[in-house]
């Protein structure tokens, strides 16, 4: 039996060495994922043009504004979207396999991300209807992307770095913010190099060039490049060898696949072992032996990335408006259109450089030595840290000579959220439930966090203008401390 054991596949998987395609596998899971935070994260950058654009009242003291209702449709729309692609495709993949599903998503990213871009006609109402339309559906496939990349990934690792490779495909969404930031400064430069005009208080009609309406087109058609890129070797991936074996049992095909890709020589007969071990212990999602083996396991992947979501989407979505609350940005008067939007996203690209995507890297370098639950733990109790300390001496930092001091605050906020719960969220689910289950529970576990982010995209504004900046501040810092609690909890 012990002969058997180590010459399985689930054995063979185990105990394999680091090759290049774990490394390949890393970079289309992961551009999956860069396109995903992409398109989920550039459209904080458009909406004040979108504004300009399409809501400029004449003779207007201040630049023309989206509504708060559209404002918080456009931010959230994908994320109902991406709620429902999470529970549709993870039920697929598990239905069947993951392979089957992962280029579908890819299609619907592509294609809407171009159609983002477009629109039925020229009046607000038809952009913004048009807009939030392929954004849901935009959004319906980045769902289906999250499950299937964390359980593809997962599948295919080795158990001692297994954490490290499903962090690093996580990690490119950091990537993902980044590039949307910088594609927004290039393309934004461009044009304010060619179509140069006046700020808004100089000349408000002269202020929004008309070209400033190709501008946020580009940047939005430009999400569909890097998931075309990887579409081609996406759907050249095999078939993972659990699902192959584990759900489908088909002992050659695994076998034979296994052998291709990661050069390992299984027997098909020995992968017999792994489908008697488990199939005389399968249960389905609603069972009592589920309930049993999984359910706490269920409830805590699900609440932590539920509060953590709310946190982490509020705050991207709208730095902007923290902003320019504490003075950091210029006053949108005294900018046109294109500057304001070269000004917004060089803010949110500092912050993503300094603080978002480090936090994500470190995760991968400590995850398999330091654990889930301690890097969890750190997050959760550092973002609450930082987010009191902002919140409670908030009239000191926006003061002018305080503001440098608010920014590295506020960075390492976000970096403790991707050193934290932003990753561990997306890695437990992938790592801890059966295979036959695992999609289906990841994505569960995925949509309860998206629900959180739209409570917080469509929250967010409102509650700020309600209580104000630093009540709101401190309503993160408690979700935070709930997130910490519930970790405790559900360890």
């Amino acid at each position: 039996m012990a002969n058997k054991e180590q010459s399985s596949i689930l054995g063979a998987l185990d105990k394999a060495k680091t090759q290049w395609y774990h490394v390949t596998t890393v970079i289309i899971s992961g551009m999956g994922f860069f396109t995903d935070s992409y398109d989920l994260f550039v459209i904080s950058l458009i909406t004040k043009l979108l504004g300009r654009i399409y809501y400029q009242k004449p003779g207007s003291s201040s630049p023309g504004s989206l509504p708060d209702g559209i404002s918080a449709t456009v931010s959230g729309v994908a994320f109902a979207g991406t709620f429902l692609g999470q529970i549709f495709f993870g039920c697929l993949g598990d239905k069947l396999g993951r392979k089957s599903v992962y280029g579908l998503t890819l299609v619907i990213m592509t294609v809407c991300s171009i159609c983002s871009g477009l629109s039925f006609s020229t009046d607000a109402r038809s952009v913004m209807t048009t807009l939030c339309f392929f954004r849901f559906w935009l959004g319906f496939g980045i769902g289906g992307d999250y499950p299937l990349s964390a359980t593809i990934m997962s599948e295919y690792a080795n158990k001692r770095t297994r954490g490290s490779f499903i962090a690093a495909v996580f990690g490119m969404q950091g990537i993902g913010i980044l590039a949307a930031g910088g594609v927004s400064l290039l393309v934004s430069y461009i044009f304010e190099l060619h179509f140069p005009s006046p700020a808004y208080m100089v000349d408000g009609a002269a202020s929004t060039v008309p070209q400033a309406d190709y501008v946020w087109r580009i940047i939005l058609m430009l999400g569909a490049i890097p998931a075309l890129l990887t579409y081609y070797w996406r759907v050249k991936m095999p078939e993972t060898a659990r699902y192959t074996s584990l759900v489908a049992k088909d002992s050659e095909k695994a076998a034979s696949d296994m052998a291709k890709v990661l050069n390992v020589d299984i027997e098909a007969s020995s992968a017999e072992h792994d489908q008697a071990r488990v199939s005389s212990d399968e249960y389905g999602l609603f069972s009592s032996k589920f309930l049993r083996n999984h359910g706490l396991h269920l409830l805590g992947t699900t609440t932590t990335w539920f509060l953590l979501d709310i946190a982490f989407y509020s705050q991207n979505l709208f730095q902007k408006d923290i902003f320019t609350t504490i003075g950091w940005l210029p006053p949108p008067k005294t900018m046109n259109a294109i500057q304001e939007l070269f000004m917004i996203a060089k803010a949110q690209s500092l912050i993503a450089l300094c603080g978002t995507v480090p936090g994500y890297f470190v995760t991968v370098a400590t995850i398999d030595w330091i654990g889930r639950f301690w890097i969890q733990v750190i997050g959760f109790f550092m973002m609450m840290v930082c987010l009191t300390c902002l919140a409670i001496p908030y009239h000191h930092w926006t003061l002018p000579d305080n503001r440098i001091g608010f920014v590295v605050l506020y960075s390492l906020t976000f970096f403790f959220c991707n050193f934290g719960p932003n990753a561990t969220t997306f890695i437990v689910p992938a790592e801890i439930f059966p295979a036959r289950l695992r999609s289906t529970c990841h994505g569960i576990s995925a949509a309860s966090g998206k629900s959180g982010a739209i409570v917080g995209s469509f929250g967010f504004a409102a509650l700020v203008k309600a209580v104000g900046m630093r009540k709101t501040l401190l309503i993160m810092a408690g979700i935070s401390f709930a997130g910490l609690m519930l970790t405790f909890v559900f360890a």
